[in-house]
């Protein structure tokens, strides 16, 4: 297994702080949030690290991983930074966003489910969301899961909290026929972008895609999505204010991060 963690980001929003690292290695509880995750990889012993640097990447070098860099960090999302490492796809990857922390049992819970395709969902998000905004809706997205725990909706814009039956939290797993079905979503959108049209729903460009527009497209396919439910225990580092919540809810206890909401 691979653990992927997509680390590219300039972290606009959390400047003056960012002027001078990415946005990874801002710290919360006096550690970065890749070493917060790479700390409870390593606790439940997942050694194969790749790490996909961008803005200021030679910051991020030294730590035990296969590093990859997207030079185009600056025009590029989530799908692209993700594809740099595409080489070390496997039949096994959990991919991470490079701007949240979670504790060691959120990312047990990922690695546990024997699903093609698992995607961390917080059923507890609107508490959180609510700390973080004036009005939750602008920044969340839909997400609505099925009988059968099967996301059906993703990365939408929502026009009721009643379209959000979780939060997607950028923590997911691709295996055997999962990853399969990812490059052939992936390789269908660039050979769309090719030939002139946006990919998937149409709702921006290729360069541009969202990992939530590449999780809809294998939906909309008709390929199961899986959720894999919990309730808080992660955080994400977007603001100022954000990381000053962060700050606040966070301890360490046996060096492990504890989120005390």
């Amino acid at each position: 297994m691979y653990m992927i963690i997509l680390a590219a980001g300039q972290g606009t929003r959390l400047r003056p702080l960012t002027d001078n690292v990415p946005k990874c290695l801002i710290e919360v509880n006096g550690k970065s949030l890749l070493d917060w995750q790479l700390q409870a990889a390593s606790s439940l012993d997942v050694s194969n690290i790749g790490i996909v640097t961008g803005y200021m990447n030679s910051t991020v070098q030294g730590r035990p991983a296969t590093y990859f860099n997207n030079p185009n960090y600056e025009t590029t999302n989530m799908v692209e930074t993700l594809w740099c490492a595409s080489s070390i796809f496997n039949n096994n990857v959990v991919v991470s966003y490079g701007d949240i922390i979670f504790e060691t049992n959120v990312l047990d819970s990922i690695l546990s489910s024997n699903h093609p395709i698992s995607v961390v969902v917080d059923k507890g998000w609107r508490p959180y969301w609510e700390r973080r905004f004036d009005n939750v809706l602008p920044d969340a997205e839909t997400l609505k899961i099925d009988g059968n725990n099967q996301i059906r909706s993703i990365g939408q814009k929502p026009k009721s909290v009643k379209e959000i039956d979780g939060q997607y939290i950028g923590l997911m797993k691709f295996q055997d026929g999962g990853v399969d079905i990812l490059r052939t979503i992936y390789n269908d959108a660039k050979k769309a972008s090719l030939e002139g049209r946006y990919p998937l729903r149409g709702q921006r460009p290729f360069q541009n895609l969202y990992m939530t527009d590449i999780l809809q497209g294998i939906i909309d396919v008709g390929f199961p999505v899986h959720q894999v439910s919990i309730e808080r225990g992660w955080l994400e580092i977007d603001t100022l204010s954000d990381l000053q919540l962060a700050n606040s809810v966070t301890s360490v206890i046996r060096d492990r991060l504890v989120i005390n909401e």
